[in-house]
């Protein structure tokens, strides 16, 4: 699997510094959760990482290859990137939408063969939503969209997926699904997330914004500690863990 590694990073937005120096690697095959308060340049860092946008300062490698030197379909190949507030296009059906993540794969004027199919039958079979492949994308509920949006990344077969909240609008349920189902994918994975106790509760690894870098970075129940948690966001809270259970983030107030 890619070994993914983030050296001296900086983000703007406009003319403003969001954030600089920033240093984390995430481990094959791990689940990275990147936690820090709103407005901090989560997302901004997250499309920078993607190679949507360029860092004002810094390295993404991918196994000790520049990400940003690379051709971005040759960038595909190796990174799926899903943003927080993405929306498949209405007049797609699920299935055509979901299929666009194979074009990394694919020759100019490729029709799709066998493998395509495949990989977007699959795709929609981990999200629960093949029975939605031939309804309009327009006719989604929020949680819908979600999944198949998230359908589409996996279809891309990418090593890497950096996901900008991937559990908004899912209900519980399908939150644990696409976590646990994440963790068997053996992909290695960084994600945006403002549920902290879902980063103690399923992420492998975390890393904390404050202020202009990172606070902390490692296991979530040695890192999401109450130093942190009063640094990083204003709050109390202890982490609780049961005989035969997974830790879990207690908030206890301002």
């Amino acid at each position: 699997m890619a070994g993914f590694e983030v050296r001296g990073v900086a983000v703007n937005m406009g003319k403003r510094r969001l954030l600089t120096g920033v240093d984390f690697s995430a481990e094959p095959g791990a689940l990275t959760a990147v936690v820090g308060v709103n407005g901090i340049g989560k997302s901004t860092l997250l499309r920078a990482l993607a190679g949507i946008t360029a860092p004002a300062e810094g390295h993404v490698c991918i196994d000790g290859a520049d990400l940003h030197g690379m051709r971005p379909k040759d960038r595909a190949r190796l990174v799926g990137y899903v943003a927080q507030d993405e929306r498949p296009p209405g007049e797609l059906t699920v299935a055509e939408f979901v299929a666009l993540g194979r074009l990394p794969h694919m020759r100019p004027w490729d029709l799709g063969g066998q493998d395509e199919h495949e990989a977007v039958t699959a795709a929609l079979e981990a999200m629960a939503v093949l029975d939605l492949a031939g309804a309009m994308c327009d006719q989604l509920s929020g949680g819908q969209v979600r999944r198949v949006v998230l359908a589409r990344v996996l279809a891309q077969e990418a090593r890497i997926l950096l996901l900008d909240e991937p559990t908004n609008h899912l209900d519980v349920h399908h939150q644990l699904h696409l976590l646990d189902m994440l963790h068997d994918t053996g992909k290695t994975v960084v994600a945006n997330v403002h549920d902290l106790d879902l980063a103690m509760a399923r992420f492998d690894r975390v890393v904390v914004l404050h202020g202009q870098g990172v606070l902390a970075e490692g296991i979530p129940e040695e890192v999401l500690g109450p130093e942190t948690l009063r640094r990083a966001f204003q709050v109390n809270g202890t982490v609780v863990r049961d005989v035969g259970s997974s830790p879990h983030l207690i908030i206890e107030g301002l």
